[in-house]
């Protein structure tokens, strides 16, 4: 490993002209001096475009990819990722910002790891509201903020499974070579990160950095938001999407221990479902459950 590897960011735009030229400045202001930028705007309808070509006047060097039509988070990161040349990348979202030691702090968790096998590293973040003002952190912390519970590290699968090892997608950084195994992230799915997180940590471990690394700001028209909304035809997808995701993990389970770890989460969606009115897509994770309940006989 090189002393400062190239680092890729892929930094992600759709209609945040209100946060983009902050979200910019704190990838050139990393202390970490060896960065490579790549912006993609995803056919904003705001002025995201020209605010980002307006930036690009004094850095014309950086690579900005702008779609021609509305592709989605999924697809716009694998067209980055295949320009990306760094050891390293991350997924950054264009109205959240990087603390100025966030790059320098994971390079060096990846150089000091005690595990073999490292794919990811990850830290905390400071939640913060749309005026930039701040809210919360995503692990709560004590006085010296540190996180206040462990956080399991190396081997989490099992743990992302059953939904007890929750990453702030935004304060991770993953080797490329993990991305190109993995085939970045799957187009069919709505959102990325859950499961990326779970193919990854079938093969590889994961290491947690108990600081501060980026600011996350809240939104009111997040993607997050989106889960809970009743007869939406993006909540829908986004729905749908987690079904796909359970069902690829089933298959990549491979003991009873595992299976009953989603078996949490399909009991968890199997609820949401119905909360949010989509019986169609009750029936299908119903159908998630006896295939796990068989699979349970079986493995006995």
């Amino acid at each position: 490993m090189q002393n400062n590897p190239l680092v890729t960011i892929i930094c992600l735009c759709y209609n945040h002209e209100s946060y983009v030229v902050e979200t910019l400045n704190s990838v050139i202001n990393q202390l970490y001096p060896s960065i490579e930028l790549i912006i993609v705007d995803d056919c904003s309808s705001d002025n995201s475009k020209t605010i980002i070509t307006t930036w690009l006047e004094k850095i014309p060097e950086i690579q900005f990819i702008a779609n021609e039509t509305n592709l989605g988070n999924t697809k716009s990161f694998n067209k980055a990722l295949k320009l990306a040349k760094g050891e390293y990348v991350i997924d950054l979202a264009a109205d959240d910002v990087l603390l100025p030691n966030c790059v320098a702090l994971q390079i060096n968790a990846f150089k000091n790891s005690q595990y073999t096998n490292l794919g990811v590293v990850y830290g905390n973040v400071e939640l913060i509201s749309e005026k930039g003002t701040f809210d919360s952190y995503y692990f709560p912390v004590n006085n010296q903020k540190k996180a206040i519970e462990n956080r399991i590290t190396g081997d989490i699968y099992q743990s992302v499974l059953s939904g007890g090892n929750s990453i702030c997608s935004v304060s991770a950084m993953i080797k490329k070579t993990v991305l190109d195994h993995l085939q970045g992230y799957d187009e069919k799915l709505a959102y990325e990160d859950l499961d990326f997180w779970i193919r990854a940590s079938r093969v590889y471990e994961f290491d947690f950095i108990d600081e501060p690394l980026v600011q996350k700001r809240i939104v009111a028209n997040s993607l997050g938001s989106d889960f809970f909304k009743k007869r939406d035809n993006r909540a829908r997808k986004i729905n749908h999407s987690t079904y796909l995701i359970l069902k690829k993990a089933i298959a990549l389970n491979q003991t009873r221990t595992e299976d009953l770890a989603i078996q949490k989460r399909v009991h968890h969606e199997i609820i949401h479902t119905l909360r949010i009115n989509d019986f169609g897509l009750f029936l299908k994770l119903i159908e998630l459950r006896v295939l796990l309940i068989k699979r349970k006989v079986f493995r006995h």
